[in-house]
């Protein structure tokens, strides 16, 4: 880990040197850190988004070719009415040509209670994935298998708050950038080029128990004889003779008459289970380069312009990653640059720290 002042439209970082970012701006009109130039005390919300498109401009420099930022934001009241500045800051990231894949809902099921009376308590956050380019490093595999079924692959993130024990004033949970590390962070990468690792996966015959409905079809095929050719049968045919069924297909590009018939049978013992099957556990089974460099890999990198307390930079580091992160005040930060991993590890600096 690394942690020192700076600003995050101005890193000391070299270009294409980090592979995802996770942070949190401070809110428009929120607090007051009591820094010149600082983010989040500007008048207007438009010059506001106006500075968070200065910081991404910058983040799209120090970016990897497949790297990404999750960026938590919240909205703020002004007159009685909400100002909308998630949806400012999405057209406005658009506009500057970057590529949205998720506008996630960070959804709290507790918190404080609101003094108004005339409007419902807000329990729900913005967490934009935004990347500069479509062939970003995405790992929805490691995602469900490293969280054990703790979550789905929906967009909707009921995480809750945590008690708050250090001095800063906003800090977010750590599972987000858990979930986002999981995600959109290589384990490693290369060298030279900064392509990430991939991860190989197989299709199992089990399905996610932690779903009552493959929970449930798992339990009619165990009691009504399904073998596994019925399952590659259904998997043929569930996914509409794309991918996998080209395996079980005639050169016509039809399923075998002897897949049909299997297919039709576990659909008549299944009923409307059948289609859990297609939708099978993925197991790992390796990983491998994406590039022919062969110049060893380093590990992947996290960065955290708006660094607080540490967080990002903290799991980053429990995942066997590289965390650094910047903030204009660093005596209220729990990490300290002597913690750092060594000059080695800064992008910019010379080389880096090998896996």
């Amino acid at each position: 880990m690394y942690m020192a002042a700076g600003d995050a439209r101005r890193l000391p970082l070299s270009n294409s040197s980090v592979d995802l970012v996770v942070t949190s701006p401070p809110y428009w009109q929120k607090r007051d850190y009591g820094f010149p130039q600082q983010i989040g005390r500007e008048r207007t919300v438009e010059e506001y988004v106006a500075s968070l498109l200065s910081v991404l401009s910058e983040l799209r420099r120090v970016l990897t070719a497949s790297g990404s930022v999750f960026l938590n934001i919240g909205d703020t009241y002004v007159d009685g009415s909400l100002a909308g500045v998630p949806s400012h800051l999405e057209i406005a990231a658009r506009r500057a040509g970057w590529l949205i894949p998720n506008r996630i809902v960070w959804a709290k099921p507790s918190g404080m209670p609101s003094p108004h009376r005339t409007r419902l308590v807000a329990r729900h956050e913005a967490i934009f994935h935004l990347t500069p380019n479509a062939d970003y490093f995405y790992d929805l595999d490691g995602y469900l298998q490293s969280m054990d079924d703790r979550v789905d692959s929906g967009d909707v993130w009921t995480i809750p708050l945590r008690p708050n024990k250090t001095r800063h004033l906003a800090p977010f949970p750590p599972e987000i950038a858990e979930r986002a590390i999981h995600l959109a962070c290589p384990r490693r990468a290369c060298v030279r080029c900064g392509r990430p690792e991939r991860r190989r996966v197989e299709a199992t015959a089990e399905l996610n128990p932690a779903r009552p409905q493959a929970r449930r079809a798992m339990e009619l095929a165990r009691e009504r004889g399904i073998t596994d050719d019925h399952i590659r049968a259904i998997r043929a045919t569930g996914i509409c003779d794309a991918g996998k069924a080209q395996q079980w297909q005639t050169g016509a590009g039809k399923n075998t008459d002897l897949i049909q018939v299997l297919a039709a049978e576990a659909k008549e013992k299944l009923g409307g289970y059948f289609r859990e099957f297609t939708f099978p556990l993925r197991k790992t089974v390796g990983f491998q380069p994406s590039c022919r460099c062969r110049q060893g890999m380093r590990r992947g990198i996290v960065l955290d312009p708006f660094a607080g307390t540490g967080t990002s930079l903290q799991v980053a580091a429990s995942m066997k990653r590289i965390g650094i992160g910047f903030d204009y005040e660093v005596e209220h930060l729990q990490l300290a640059e002597a913690q750092a991993v060594g000059a080695e590890a800064i992008p910019g600096n010379a080389g880096h720290a090998a896996a």
